[in-house]
């Protein structure tokens, strides 16, 4: 429903539940307790459930963050109710909505409607409304669902202990606040809908780990938070560890295990670290019970996946360890089978042209730009986020001229930031395969694999291994038999050698025909000025 994926959240907890005397003590107490340390909480009054009114309480629902569902033995005999927790477990998928219950003296079998209160009920509903009834099928549905999710139970038990547990775990939950995904995020929701699919969050019963691979600017980070923002809510503790790439030493490593500790057991301040191996044992230990989200983001090393995640075993059940990169190879060490890896790919036409214009035209107005000048930087970016976003800012307020010139220049060079960032994967790998990318990014793109592969073992360069690690590393990839790269990691090969001297001559390698034809002209010259030299030394 998409009026309730996109409403405002302005309650933090919606309260549901049943009958006067759990409003007038355990109810009323809860209320008050979260009340009195800041938590807004929505509750329901008699007079809201006539008539239209009931649309107040959906839209209550739709606009919180929690909703405590109060399961009591008279809960399901009222069709309000049986309302709201079918609107509630609708938002859960729909929405976001973190879902707690609370069994007060009843047990969370019979919520199911298996027997005793709750059978009764339902029976009586399918009387009224027919035993075929939609709605009634849809309630017990919800009833069974309900009752698998993790809360709180009382029986016997002091209530004024069990509302401080809740309106801790509440507090815990609300501290825990949204990343910021980006200044325009274009193309996200429905790759989060397919990793949501990929993740099974409806099970609790392992550990499931999910890498998101793929090359640089692809927007893995992006999608990453994005990810995060939709299912955090749903775990005990989270952690999203930005760039773990620069954990290049011990001490940065022991960094990032303080602050995974501290985030996800939400600590008042970090616990103190003394080498990496006392952060594995502290990590196994803390959370080897609880159910968490960890987000490592932009990992290049093993070591940075030892040290943090290194066993789903560190983790309790139904926890979810999303990892991304842009070497494939680290997915498969930490036992990440393919079917769990999600390979981030560019952005389709309409969703680059959107995110390109957003930058570009922040207004909505062209300023006269023609049509042709934008579809030519769509066609140099190809869809590749982070360049759409760095072209499309550099080139927002410019003039026609302007633009033209730009792209003169683009299509030879990447910019700096995009080049910068693309070089990462580059400045990683072990000589060898830095040359097969650089033969590749010069001569050989769009070439037949096998063919090149040929070549490349003749110069003793080892291609098998060499291709499979540029493919691990997002910086080439075979389509149809042939060699590919994208336009941008190409140039960004290209300029690496141009780097390397001024002068052509001096390069390691030439592909420019202009390039070839002066290095070859200025050897014939200096060929012929050596044989003229030589026979006026020898009086020839």
């Amino acid at each position: 429903m998409a009026s309730s994926s996109k409403s405002k959240k302005i309650y933090d907890v919606f309260l549901s539940f049943r009958g006067a005397e759990l409003r007038n003590n355990f109810v009323s107490h809860l209320y008050q307790a979260l009340h009195r340390i800041g938590i807004y909480t929505f509750l329901d009054s008699e007079e809201l459930k006539k008539g239209d009114k009931i649309l107040m309480l959906m839209k209550a629902i739709e606009e919180s963050r929690i909703a405590i569902i109060v399961f009591s033995k008279d809960y399901a005999s009222s069709k309000w109710c049986l309302k709201e927790v079918a609107k509630i477990m609708e938002c859960k998928e729909q929405n976001n909505l973190t879902v707690l219950p609370v069994f007060y003296k009843v047990e969370p079998r019979e919520v199911r409607g298996g027997k005793e209160s709750y059978e009764r009920a339902l029976t009586e509903h399918e009387s009224k409304f027919g035993k075929d009834s939609e709605e009634v099928k849809i309630w017990k549905k919800v009833l069974s669902e309900a009752r698998s999710l993790s809360g709180w139970h009382l029986n016997d038990e002091n209530e004024s202990e069990l509302i401080q547990r809740i309106v801790k775990e509440i507090s815990t939950r609300l501290n825990q606040t949204p990343l910021h995904v980006a200044k325009h995020p274009t193309g996200i929701d429905s790759q989060v809908v397919k990793l949501k699919l990929m993740l099974h969050l409806e099970s609790n019963d392992d550990v499931v780990m999910v890498g998101l691979w793929g090359q640089g600017g692809i927007g893995k980070s992006t999608l990453a938070r994005a990810l995060y923002n939709a299912i955090f809510r749903q775990f005990e503790g989270s952690c999203l560890l930005a760039n773990v790439r620069e954990a290049q030493n011990f001490k940065d490593l022991i960094s990032l295990q303080e602050t995974l500790l501290l985030e996800i057991l939400s600590l008042q301040q970090k616990l103190e670290v003394s080498s990496v191996e006392r952060g594995i044992n502290l990590i196994q230990r803390r959370l080897c019970h609880k159910k968490v989200l960890l987000i490592l983001d932009d990992v290049d090393d093993l070591s940075q996946l030892n040290a943090l995640a290194g066993e789903d075993k560190w983790f309790g059940n139904g926890s979810r360890i999303i990892v991304t990169t842009r070497d494939n190879h680290l997915l498969t060490y930490l036992g990440i089978d393919q079917d769990h890896v999600y390979e981030v790919r560019e952005l389709n036409n309409n969703d680059a042209r959107e995110l390109f214009s957003k930058h570009a035209f922040p207004t909505h107005q062209d300023s006269g730009i023609r049509t042709d000048l934008v579809d030519s930087v769509l066609n140099h970016a190809k869809g590749l986020p982070l360049a759409l976003e760095v072209l499309g800012s550099f080139l927002r307020g410019r003039t026609k001229n302007e633009w033209e010139s730009a792209l003169d220049d683009i299509s030879t060079a990447p910019k700096k930031e995009i080049n910068d960032l693309l070089k990462i994967s580059y400045d990683g790998l072990q000589p060898r395969v830095k040359e097969i990318f650089l033969h590749i990014a010069c001569f050989f793109k769009g070439w037949d694999s096998e063919y090149v592969k040929k070549v490349l073992d003749s110069c003793d360069l080892k291609a098998i291994i060499g291709l499979n690690i540029l493919m691990e590393r997002s910086l080439i990839r075979s389509e149809y038999g042939k060699l590919q790269m994208h336009d941008l990691i190409q140039l960004m090969g290209m300029d690496i050698v141009n780097q390397q001297s001024d002068d052509p001559r001096r390069r390691s390698r030439l592909w420019r025909y202009d390039d070839v034809v002066d290095v070859l002209s200025s050897d014939m010259v200096r060929l012929a000025n050596t044989i003229k030299f030589c026979s006026l030394s020898f009086g020839l």
